[in-house]
């Protein structure tokens, strides 16, 4: 049988991604394909309902799994539909604020979401392991991250540095708000003990880069993370979609539960 799969946003470089792969791919079926409303001409493939609208759309594939990278708002109410009709939702979205992301775990409560900022391996087995050796250091190591991603990126920072500070801090028993320094200029006086710097660089067609520095007394330890395709998203979401469709409603799942 297979799941069943719609993606929204099939048109947008990611979205076609997404749609070549699950029609590569013998245990997903692509049922749905929707598009913004004018940007659906061309859009042709066999037995997908093809659509501008997903409340038009969703009742003609009930259960079907919607893969969403669109953009923090279209992502909250693409959640708030998929609620309403009981479809499973896998969301890639990045950027999303603290009430955006408190929507979604409202809608998770009425059927089964999932949300990651990055959907590769090597990023989530990076958050599982990291902790460990930030613990293992000890405080006498300054940390810092730099990401550099493509010139059309939206968002800064990215939300994987974000969930890479996050979890570093997390680490050292701190609240991530309270030690970020996401911008240093001019006379800015002497790096503070407790602080995370997340820097970032914009340009060209890089697909994603995250360095994380741990500066310690005569030494320094680099851990560098390199996206080469977007192909290793599209993946992770894919496979995050087989798992969810076994999944019930009751809260926001992350890349840690697929794992």
């Amino acid at each position: 049988m297979g799941v069943n799969i719609v993606v929204l946003g099939a048109k947008g470089r990611m979205g076609n991604m997404l749609v070549n792969m699950t029609l590569a791919d013998e245990e997903l079926n692509l049922v749905g394909a929707c598009e913004r409303k004018g940007n659906t001409d061309g859009m042709v493939y066999e037995d997908c309902e093809i659509s501008d609208c997903l409340e038009d759309l969703l009742p003609k594939v009930p259960g079907a799994v919607i893969i969403d990278f669109t953009s923090p708002e279209s992502s909250v109410a693409m959640a708030e539909t998929a609620a309403k009709f009981g479809n499973p939702a896998v969301i890639g979205t990045t950027g999303l604020d603290k009430d955006q992301q408190a929507a979604l775990a409202e809608s998770a409560k009425k059927t089964p979401l999932f949300w990651a900022p990055n959907m590769s391996v090597g990023v989530n087995m990076l958050l599982k392991f990291m902790p460990q050796l930030v613990q293992a250091l000890g405080g006498a190591y300054d940390m810092e991250i730099v990401e550099t991603h493509h010139r059309m990126k939206k968002d800064s920072p990215s939300g994987t540095a974000l969930k890479l500070a996050q979890c570093l801090a997390e680490a050292r028993g701190w609240e991530y708000d309270d030690v970020k320094k996401h911008c240093r200029d001019g006379i800015i006086g002497e790096r503070p003990k407790n602080e995370i710097g997340v820097q970032t660089l914009r340009g060209g067609d890089v697909v994603g880069e995250h360095t994380m520095y741990f500066f310690g007394p005569g030494e320094r330890i680099e851990v560098t993370h390199r996206a080469h395709s977007r192909e290793t998203f599209a993946a992770g979401a894919l496979r995050a979609a087989k798992w969810l469709s076994g999944q019930k409603a009751g809260r926001l799942y992350s890349m840690a539960d697929v794992f």
